[in-house]
């Protein structure tokens, strides 16, 4: 990739248009044409470094329930638990990481189905006994992006957040999530050909999309990047052992560091103390190692362990409102 490439890259990750011509407007900032957006972005995506361009949704926003979870499998039986895991449609991401806990997977379910059951569901006929959820308690930081130019992963700190209240969306909302969750076609007006799909304008779709944002409910409408493929081949989510009175004083220490992308305050169990969870992506090993030392001397919290993903089973964006689930 040339320097045009890698710019583009972090537009797409950071900076996309809703407009009606989002390529055009991208080119404007690129200094190239339209068209040359549109075949460096078909490159890219041909190469597998873009994975999908579309609306990252809240699931929670909109009225689902989502939970990391880990299993304890046996080691040869990683693969056969890890396809029944990845099976189920709510499981968007599932990898198999170094520790006792080896499976580790999120799940969301939609509104009237109970996700503590469907977790176990998956876990009887996994014959998986050692399980542990995960939820979230409070958000420090989410939203992964990879610096091309140099850098490293990065998102902005959110600030805690708890639980939110669902939105309450009628039937064209629907439709609209529905749309915007899709990858977005390489057309010089992509979202006019989401709408038709979707019946209505363009500009209904478009404007849904800004409330969307604006409620938060969409956090960012963005291409999500194979990491690997950009360049970023180590991640390790690192789990951190804090005092119950200094959480929030640590999140917030840790979801400042440029190198975490994601950062939440998770329940603890007897054989699970650790309850703030970060997630390091870096170019290397050492890198992610690094960046855990400095988190460590930043928040003054020496209890942590870095859990690297080994196997990658399963990363796919949730699709939300596919089945029928209507919002209450």
């Amino acid at each position: 990739m040339d320097d045009i490439d890698k710019r583009l890259l972090n537009l797409l990750q950071n900076d996309f248009p809703l407009t009606s011509e989002p390529f055009a407007g991208l080119g404007r900032e690129l200094d190239i044409s339209e068209d040359e957006v549109i075949s460096r972005i078909g490159a890219v995506k041909e190469r597998g470094i873009v994975r999908q361009i579309s609306a990252i949704f809240d699931s929670g926003k909109l009225g689902y329930q989502s939970s990391l979870a880990a299993f304890s499998v046996p080691e040869e039986r990683v693969e056969e638990v890890a396809a029944i895991v990845s099976a189920h449609p709510g499981v968007s991401h599932n990898y198999e990481r170094r520790h006792a806990y080896n499976l580790w997977f999120t799940i969301t379910v939609p509104p009237g189905i109970r996700l503590v059951d469907e977790v176990n569901n998956l876990a009887e006929r996994s014959k998986i006994e050692s399980v542990r959820l995960f939820p979230t308690i409070r958000l420090f930081k989410i939203g992964v992006a990879f610096d091309m130019l140099g850098g490293n992963a990065a998102a902005v700190p959110n600030g805690p957040q708890v639980a939110k209240k669902p939105l309450a969306l009628n039937e064209e909302d629907i439709k609209a999530v529905r749309a915007l969750q899709q990858n977005l076609p390489l057309r010089r007006r992509p979202f006019a050909v989401l709408a038709k799909e979707a019946g209505m304008s363009e500009e209904e779709l478009l404007s849904r999309a800004r409330a969307f944002l604006e409620a938060g409910a969409m956090r960012r409408f963005a291409a999500v990047l194979r990491h690997r493929e950009a360049g970023f081949a180590a991640n390790a989510m690192t789990a951190w052992r804090v005092p119950e009175d200094r959480i929030e004083e640590v999140g917030t220490t840790m979801a400042a560091h440029r190198g975490v992308s994601h950062c939440y305050q998770r329940p603890t169990y007897p054989d699970w103390p650790y309850s703030i969870f970060t997630m390091i992506h870096a170019r290397t090993h050492e890198d992610c190692e690094k960046t855990a030392r400095e988190l460590s001397t930043a928040a003054g919290i020496a209890d942590y362990v870095l859990l690297y993903s080994t196997r990658e089973f399963k990363k796919a964006r949730v699709q939300y409102y596919e089945h029928g689930e209507v919002s209450d």
